[in-house]
């Protein structure tokens, strides 16, 4: 039987918020468009503190490098139970990269206050810490109600993809701040990874954040005088 598929969802804040709220994400989180990384005007929707960012970005030579060069040395990832410092998914279904993107914002730092009781997210989270990471993945796998929320939300995109086309060429990856640090965390790695400290007073949008992480995947395009420099970038904070 071929790996499930599913269609790869835009990453916008009316897709985005519509399947947080499916899940089961308490309607005072948002998540806004990001204009910019640098003009504070352009940023000034935003409200503050930024909890987690939501990003999709082309998978470039020089990213492809720099992520083989950081797992090739990684044995598989072995965390679980409560004092696992973040909750990460592998990523077992194909094209699920914003939707598990989504998951690793949500259910980790702040944002995990903000699940409603009860909800599809809160059976997700919960099921997920006592978990390894392939029974975890499993668990996401066979998850209907992860499944049907995933496919409600297809419908609200600009321009509807196809099924067959795979990724594109793309990657989703969130960064959230967790007790202190910024972890990037997407499924397709060998596991979560810290990427430093952050203060108290720095959020997962501060310039610190963006340079220890975003902003690390633009630079290593322009260091090799490569001009891809497409992304999209959605925050999740408090409802404006």
């Amino acid at each position: 039987m071929s790996p499930k598929t599913w269609v790869m969802l835009e990453n916008n804040p009316v897709v985005m918020n519509q399947l947080a709220a499916s899940l089961g994400l308490s309607p005072d989180l948002a998540f806004h468009d990001v204009w910019s990384l640098d003009e504070p005007d352009l940023m000034a929707h935003i409200p503050r503190p930024v909890l987690a960012l939501l990003v999709i970005l082309p998978l470039t030579p020089a990213w492809k490098k720099d992520r083989r060069d950081e797992d090739a040395e990684k044995a598989d990832y072995e965390g679980y139970g409560p004092e696992e410092p973040v909750i990460w998914f592998k990523q077992t279904i194909g094209n699920a990269c914003g939707s598990i993107g989504l998951l690793h914002c949500a259910v980790n730092g702040a944002a995990a206050d903000f699940i409603q009781p009860g909800s599809d997210l809160d059976v997700i989270r919960r099921g997920a810490i006592p978990l390894k990471m392939n029974e975890r993945a499993d668990m996401l796998y066979n998850s209907i109600p992860f499944e049907e929320a995933h496919n409600s939300c297809v419908p609200l995109g600009d321009t509807l993809a196809a099924k067959n086309e795979g990724h594109l060429g793309q990657h989703f990856v969130a960064f959230v701040k967790v007790d202190g640090r910024l972890w990037e965390l997407e499924g397709s790695r060998k596991g979560p990874i810290d990427r430093g400290i952050l203060a108290d007073d720095e959020d997962a949008l501060s310039p610190r954040a963006l340079d220890l992480g975003f902003r690390r995947v633009i630079r290593l395009e322009q260091e090799v005088g490569g001009n891809d420099l497409r992304f999209s970038c959605i925050a999740l904070s408090r409802k404006a």
